[in-house]
């Protein structure tokens, strides 16, 4: 939940934020027919319909259901066709048969969008500031909901065999390698790490704590393409002795022998296929779509391992947050050489050896709310830092997003760490 509330001085500017994540949602699907918007390519993903309709279903029960007398929802079905995950709200479709719902259209889920919001701007002036934090909490998750959708547009693209593309090529610049990683070396000693309770902050961001750091070193810069492909020539993919057990059983079960999206070619080069179709890896950018598993097994075979999400956030809380590559309107979405000293926010997001769990002092909060992300702290690890699909405005170094191992459909990549 947020760390600050909105207050009615504010209503303007709360429309216009509103407004703009709305449209740029709406932004991101434009280039989709009805079929693009229906189909589901796995489990882990939804249709961008879905999304449309989810992040819309949000916004029409916890502020204009809960929070504006005599509001009649838009369709009666619609609760049951587009909750999540939340028990508090009652039975919901299978997960994993969302791809089943061609009707209603993508236009009739336009059309639902188009007039929830609409009844958010007109009613924002009797909401209570109650409703107003949960505009600014609803808006925080439709951006969330904007990076998954794009992700999943890639994965279901990348299952359609002729692989097309989304939006067109950026026109492609020779960039020169970047040099070999440099370290940045901390003594260690107790850091606060956690929110600080200045603007929005998810729940599971707090409360701030002191945590102590050994001495450690994190390197100034992600691992590249080029790094990774010297990493797969070397037999990185074949040595045991590299990897967790689950992550070699997993590997193994899975015939995984490279990221995910990447293609040797026949002159023996590696391609990766994209949002812009099907292209030669950059060396010089960052390796991304890659699970846990495979980070660790890299940063064995380069003798260093991953940093905590402590050690992380200790490094990049000086960093300026709306910096990077981010996503900022609906277009070519795709991670940028990497340079030293930079990308702490954006590009791909970073897997750190931290488990996520609970910070010491952390309660849920009452409703249906309180299941936003304390529920899901069992099995799954911490990433850092943002990607090339996160929305700007959306990350701060005390940001925790987390995944299961294995999973690595999103722009996810590494930074490295060793011990001093």
């Amino acid at each position: 939940m947020p760390a600050s509330l909105p207050r009615p001085a504010d209503t303007p500017v709360l429309a216009d934020r509103l407004a703009a994540v709305r449209a740029l949602t709406e932004a991101l699907v434009a280039p989709l027919s009805d079929a693009d918007a229906t189909v589901q390519s796995m489990e882990d993903a939804s249709p961008a319909k879905w999304h449309l309709a989810h992040t819309t279903w949000f916004f029409e029960t916890f502020i204009l259901r809960d929070h504006l007398p005599g509001y009649r929802l838009y369709d009666d079905r619609f609760p049951f066709l587009f909750n999540s995950y939340y028990e508090a709200e009652g039975e919901r479709h299978a997960r994993a048969r969302r791809g089943m719902v061609t009707r209603p259209s993508l236009t009739e889920i336009l059309d639902y969008r188009r007039a929830v919001t609409a009844a958010i701007i007109d009613a924002l002036p009797k909401l209570p500031d109650a409703a107003h934090t949960l505009i600014e909490l609803g808006c925080h998750h439709e951006q969330q909901h904007q990076e998954l959708l794009i992700t999943d547009i890639l994965h279901l693209f990348s299952q359609n065999p002729v692989e097309p593309a989304i939006w067109p090529a950026a026109p492609k610049v020779p960039v020169p390698m970047p040099g070999p990683i440099g370290w940045i070396e901390h003594q260690g000693g107790v850091s606060e790490v956690g929110h600080d309770g200045t603007g929005f902050a998810f729940d599971a961001e707090g409360p701030r704590h002191p945590t102590l750091l050994a001495p450690h070193a994190i390197a100034d810069r992600t691992v590249t393409n080029g790094e990774w492909a010297a990493f797969i020539a070397d037999g990185g993919y074949r040595e045991p002795r590299l990897w967790l057990s689950d992550g070699w059983a997993w590997l193994k079960a899975q015939a995984i022998e490279a990221p995910l999206y990447w293609a040797q070619a026949d002159d023996g080069g590696w391609t990766r296929f994209g949002l812009d179709g099907r292209r030669a890896i950059d060396p010089a950018a960052p390796v991304t779509h890659i699970s846990l598993y495979e980070a660790d097994a890299y940063a064995s075979w380069a003798g260093a391992r991953l940093p905590t999400e402590f050690e992380w956030e200790a490094a990049a809380k000086a960093q300026e947050r709306e910096s990077g590559n981010q996503l900022d309107t609906a277009g070519p979405v795709e991670p940028r050489p990497a340079t030293a000293g930079g990308g702490w926010f954006g590009d791909v997001w970073e897997w750190t050896g931290s488990a996520f769990r609970p910070y010491p002092g952390f309660r849920t909060v009452e409703g249906a709310v309180g299941e936003y992300n304390g529920k899901f702290m069992s099995g799954q690890f911490v990433l850092r830092g943002g990607s090339c699909a996160t929305p700007r405005g959306h990350l701060r170094a005390s940001y925790r997003n987390f995944f299961y191992p294995h999973q690595r459909w999103q722009f996810t990549g590494l930074r490295l760490a060793k011990d001093l």
